[in-house]
């Protein structure tokens, strides 16, 4: 089969099969404040993407990227995608110490990044010892794809482990055309409805929806960093589908701007929200169908809080909004190891999950009930996990640096609940010196220097001890 011959209906996996059809004949695939893409010219655009990812490593291999939300971007991870160089975004506001080692870890032999990433990369690059190539723009050609699978790698996205190693996450053709239909059947995504995630474009949130919008024929509204300004200003492109963490919508609400953008549905997740943010937003909203998914990078969604469900809130039944809805169809849901008030690790399979474990069920981490009607109430992590606006901080990664500060004997983090970001970062210090204890301005300087923003603590306290057991293990559930 040559190459510009792929059409619907030939080799191609369900997901690859399913993009295709929807770009075809499709006005606007893409729609930015410089224009619109339609389907054709998004397909040339990635098949220019993919000539350029040629030079970035052999057939099969993923390929790093530092790059914001744009058209490019869009054209860079489908056309990966679509020339079996699966592309593999990172977070750009990572340092390079965090950065070089998940290079690494691909196999890689070239860094990508778009002009305003270039700086980072070729720091990175250097301490990866790769090569970087710089994408600015990417001519139009004329499609020239190799058909994927339905086990093909289409994506690489990075989480964490329960001890805060990173991880790749493979994503394969036929998960993301499952999840696609998981969210058509729940949040009605069709063909004409223009979607908008304000998610990183690492995040499953982000390029991971730009992946299920691709497949029910969504055009898609590039967000490249989230201010209320930028939001405000994206009404003019008239999205009509968008994603937002519950730490954005706060800041919405506060400002009364999020009403602004006139939206057929909004999508809410990949953190708790506050039940009086939600009902806020109902409020500001009412022509707005709400939308809660709970998911991870591994796979999902999982369960959703459906617009159905946020009507019954409304009319009194306000405990719903505490949940994150029931489980989708076709994914078997149970709770491992319950304890006597029914809370157990949630554990899940299903078509759409990206990485099940050996036996084909997913370890979540996450701890959760049931209710007799089978909506799903999270009660915290297994693990030590801190969430903050979305963002997944492992403590042991957070105190292996500070502990490397020369007045610093111990330390340890835990997350504190906070109503804006879910949770913030804080740290208990043992001081090298008790006479003479560290300045916490300058503990946040050095931990500026080696971490990324958001992992840096927000409170600080020095104490003489850290709680441990018997045999020296930190007591973490203790210090608060």
């Amino acid at each position: 089969m040559a190459k510009s011959d792929i059409r619907v209906g030939d080799s191609g996996g369900p997901w690859m099969r399913a993009v295709l059809a929807s770009l075809e004949d499709l006005p606007t695939a893409v729609r930015t404040f410089d224009g619109d893409w339609s389907g054709a010219e998004l397909l040339e655009r990635m098949a220019g993407a993919a000539g350029f990812l040629r030079a970035a490593g052999p057939e099969g291999r993923p390929v790093p990227a530092l790059v914001g939300s744009s058209a490019d971007s869009i054209a860079l991870a489908l056309g990966g995608a679509f020339s079996n160089r699966p592309l593999a975004p990172l977070g750009t506001r990572l340092t390079v110490a965090e950065l070089a080692p998940l290079v690494s870890g691909l196999g890689a032999t070239a860094l990508v990044a778009d002009p305003a990433n270039a700086d980072l990369a070729r720091r990175t690059a250097a301490a990866a010892g790769v090569q970087v190539l710089v994408a600015d723009h990417f001519p139009a050609l004329e499609p020239d794809f190799e058909a994927t699978g339905p086990d093909s790698v289409v994506l690489v996205l990075h989480t964490s482990g329960t001890t805060g190693e990173p991880k790749a996450v493979m994503v394969k053709d036929s998960a993301v055309f499952h999840r696609a239909a998981a969210y058509q059947a729940t949040m009605g995504l069709a063909r004409g409805d223009l979607y908008c995630s304000t998610g990183g474009f690492h995040h499953t949130g982000g390029v991971g929806m730009l992946f299920v919008a691709a497949a029910s024929g969504c055009g898609v509204v590039p967000f490249p960093r989230f201010t209320v300004e930028s939001w405000r200003a994206v009404a003019a492109l008239r999205p009509t589908c968008a994603l937002l963490v519950p730490t954005m919508i706060d800041l919405l609400l506060e400002e009364g701007a999020l009403g602004e953008v006139p939206l057929r549905a909004l999508q809410y997740g990949t953190a708790p929200i506050h039940p009086q943010t939600l009902s806020g937003a109902m409020a500001a909203i009412p022509g707005t169908e709400l939308a809660q998914a709970y998911g991870m990078t591994e796979g999902g969604p999982i369960s959703v809080l459906t617009h159905d469900d946020h009507l019954r809130a409304l009319a009194g039944e306000d405990h719903l909004l505490s949940s994150v809805g029931r489980p989708v169809a076709g994914l078997e849901l149970r709770l491992e190891d319950q304890a006597d008030d029914g809370v157990g690790e949630i554990v899940v399979r299903a078509p759409q999950i990206f990485q099940p474990g050996p036996d084909g069920w997913l370890r979540t981490g996450d701890l959760g009930r049931l209710d007799a009607e089978g909506f799903l109430y999270l009660e915290g992590r297994s693990g030590d996990t801190i969430i903050r606006g979305g963002e997944n901080i492992y403590p042991l990664e957070v105190e292996r640096v500070l502990e490397v500060h020369p007045q610093i004997r111990e330390a340890a983090v835990i997350g504190v609940a906070s109503r804006r970001w879910g949770q913030t970062v804080k740290a208990f210090i043992v001081a090298t010196d008790p006479e003479r204890p560290p300045e916490v301005a300058l503990l946040a300087a050095y931990a500026a220097e080696h971490l990324a923003p958001f992992k840096i603590p927000a409170d600080w306290e020095i104490t003489e001890s850290l709680p441990r057991n018997a045999a020296g293990k930190l007591l973490r559930r203790r210090l608060g």
